[in-house]
């Protein structure tokens, strides 16, 4: 079988492989298909331009490029975009598939990474049993902006492909195509994908973190035109490396005496980067820091850091043509492009003609060139040679620059950057669905205030009787050779009931009926008897219920008698008798040894009183940290509080 370059495993790692594909493509005119993803191209990117020009994006830009029919996989329009170390821009992406298919119901989407289908990885929980990654390829699609996933048939005539079978991409559409509901995901997967996506567009601006630097004019002017330029310096200065550093001993393009204090806008993915990296500078590259304590120590090394990244990436490239570019305008299709932004208020009522205007419009007419102009032929510029034309084309006024201080914006609170141990609980129970919503979002003085009342109604809460029973639960429940599942997997699951397994059961039980025996099964029950006569042991005799429980009594009786005689009894807390809580009216549980007189009756266990000590002493030798105990708790629903009576 050829390989269907639409695997997971042939996308990058860090990256995320998008496709869009005609729900109902024409079998015969592959040149009517063309034509129609050309034009829904275009109409994806001029409709959702005003978000894709807001974005930065961490390494590359979600981009759509018409690919061919290439054996199983039809035409479609698709692309693949690294997202580096900042997992929103996959999400994002996942979002826009999902916006597309809403507002293009004739296209089908389907998205992975290199750990296969994303979108199963975060409705793990919900999934159906027979559905695992070695199965779910070319299963998973966004159709009308709802996940729908190819079923697999539990009896001959339903909808659906086998789980043995791996459907071929037009295979599933055509199944999409002709019974869309049987399709459809489940509710739970569909609510768990949507919880995720929950925040988007506006999870856009809340991601953006602005923050004062002091920045050479020239990368002032740079991010003023070009936001987007900013992942790539970032990311040069974080992956530095000596041979980076040298070009920074002495600096050539952006000098520290034209520094002026600026407003940049950062996602918080390249804030924590630029941030928390520890740096000094050279001595000769004219860039000092100020003293820890002067309040505008931050702006000073963020803006020398961000000052490096840049001087590495105009070091690596050559010098750039002196030709200008080709004006978007002259694209026939930039007038659509233009009215769907002045539809969504890109220009959010700036006067044409205003030096914000035209920022934007700079912003714009980006990227609409990488959307629609960007090829493999023409799109050869480096970060660093971009840069350079810019700082060519567009002179800048020191004094001027030196004017807009007064008037900066405020900069963001850096405090998400700090998760406080509550934070990490909070984070952790509401990704085990335990949490509430909204509690990150509250201040410090709040969670404090709360986080009495919540301790006390956790620990009011739980039971210890609850937590017998779902352990005992939990042991009791049949499990595959795939694993141990949790018992409330199997209360979910509708009802059903065999009567053939209900008779094959019993049967087991209480003794199946005599089946016809051939001269084969006779010969060798003679050859058993006459080994077991050889050996001096004597066929057992045929035994009644009511007999063979004495005989399993009178062995478990001669069992407990044996090991009367060692340790392992003092491993047990026994109940005490009556005289002992006379005795002793605190009423604590105490080990008996086992050692006791050979005619002493043996006192039963009591089982649960001996689960619940072992589990309450195995999370106290945990002190607070994961282990089996809290993580098989955890896993059942039970959320112990901590341990008090401990320091």
């Amino acid at each position: 079988m050829a390989a269907d370059p639409l695997r997971g495993r042939n996308v990058p790692e860090d990256a995320v492989q998008y496709s869009l594909f005609l729900t109902k493509p024409s079998l015969t005119d592959a040149e009517d298909n063309e034509r129609k993803l050309l034009h829904l191209k275009e109409q994806i990117l001029t409709c959702f331009a005003n978000l894709l020009v807001q974005y930065i994006w961490q390494k590359q830009p979600f981009s759509l490029k018409y690919q061919p029919e290439t054996g199983s996989v039809p035409a479609h329009i698709g692309g693949c975009t690294e997202f580096g170390d900042n997992v929103e821009d996959e999400w994002f992406i996942v979002y826009l598939l999902q916006q597309i298919t809403k507002t293009f119901p004739e296209l089908t989407a389907k998205v992975g990474d290199n750990d296969g289908e994303l979108l199963l990885i975060e409705a793990a929980d919900y999934l159906p049993k027979w559905l695992n990654p070695d199965n779910s390829e070319n299963r998973v699609f966004f159709c009308s902006g709802q996940l729908h996933i190819i079923p697999c048939p539990s009896r001959p005539g339903e909808v659906g492909w086998s789980r043995d079978k791996v459907p071929t991409i037009s295979q599933a559409l055509a199944l999409l195509a002709s019974d869309r509901e049987a399709c459809l995901a489940s509710s739970k997967i569909r609510s768990a994908l949507q919880k995720k996506l929950d925040g988007f567009p506006d999870k856009i601006q809340t991601g953006f973190h602005r923050a004062h630097c002091f920045l050479p004019a020239g990368i002032a002017t740079v991010l003023a035109q070009r936001p987007d330029l900013l992942a790539p310096a970032v990311s040069a200065f974080y992956l530095r490396d000596p041979v980076d550093l040298q070009a920074c001993r002495s600096f050539r393009t952006f000098l520290p005496e034209t520094r002026v204090l600026t407003s940049v806008t950062f996602t918080r993915c390249l804030f924590a980067q630029l941030r928390q990296q520890t740096f000094k500078p050279d001595r000769r590259s004219g860039y000092s820091l100020p003293p820890c304590t002067q309040p505008q120590y931050q702006a000073h090394e963020l803006g020398m850091k961000l000052a490096h990244g840049f001087e590495i990436l105009c070091s690596e490239c050559r010098t750039p043509s002196s030709e200008p570019d080709a004006p978007a305008s002259c694209n026939p299709q930039w007038k659509s492009f233009l009215e769907s932004l002045k539809k969504n208020d890109y220009f959010r009522g700036e006067l044409e003609g205003s030096k914000q205007y035209k920022e934007l419009m700079t912003s714009a007419e980006n990227v609409f060139k990488q959307s629609f102009l960007c090829t493999p032929s023409s799109c050869v510029k480096s970060p660093g040679e971009e840069v350079l034309q810019i700082l060519q084309s567009s002179p800048y006024d020191l004094e001027e620059l030196k004017k807009q201080e007064k008037h900066l914006p405020p900069q963001d609170s850096d405090s998400w950057l700090e998760l406080t141990p509550q934070d990490l609980e909070q984070i952790l129970q509401r990704r085990a669905g335990c949490g509430a919503s909204g509690d990150l979002g509250r201040g410090t003085g709040e969670r404090s205030a709360a986080g009495g009342e919540e301790e006390a109604e956790q620990e009011a809460s739980y039971s210890l009787v609850a937590v017998t029973e779902g352990m005992k639960n939990f042991i009791n429940t049949m499990s595959s050779y795939e694993g141990a599942e949790l018992p409330w997997f199997q209360a979910n699951d509708p009802f059903s009931f065999d009567a053939d397994s209900v008779t094959s059961a019993l049967d087991k039980l209480l003794g199946a009926k005599d089946e016809e025996l051939d001269s084969d099964d006779f010969e060798e029950e003679e050859e058993e008897e006459e080994a077991e006569e050889a050996f001096g042991f004597s066929a057992p005799q045929k035994q009644s219920g009511a007999e063979a429980l004495d005989g399993l009594k009178s062995y478990m009786d001669q069992m407990d008698q044996e090991l009367r005689g060692t340790n392992v009894g003092k491993s047990f807390t026994l109940p005490e008798k009556q005289e002992d809580k006379e005795a002793n009216p605190s009423g604590a549980p105490k080990a008996r040894p086992s050692t006791e007189q050979e005619g002493e009756e043996i006192q039963p266990l009591d089982v649960d009183l001996n689960l619940v000590t072992n589990l309450l002493e195995s999370l106290a030798s945990q002190a607070g940290l994961a282990g089996p105990a809290s993580n098989l708790l955890q896993s059942m629903g039970f959320h112990l509080p901590a341990n008090s009576d401990r320091p």
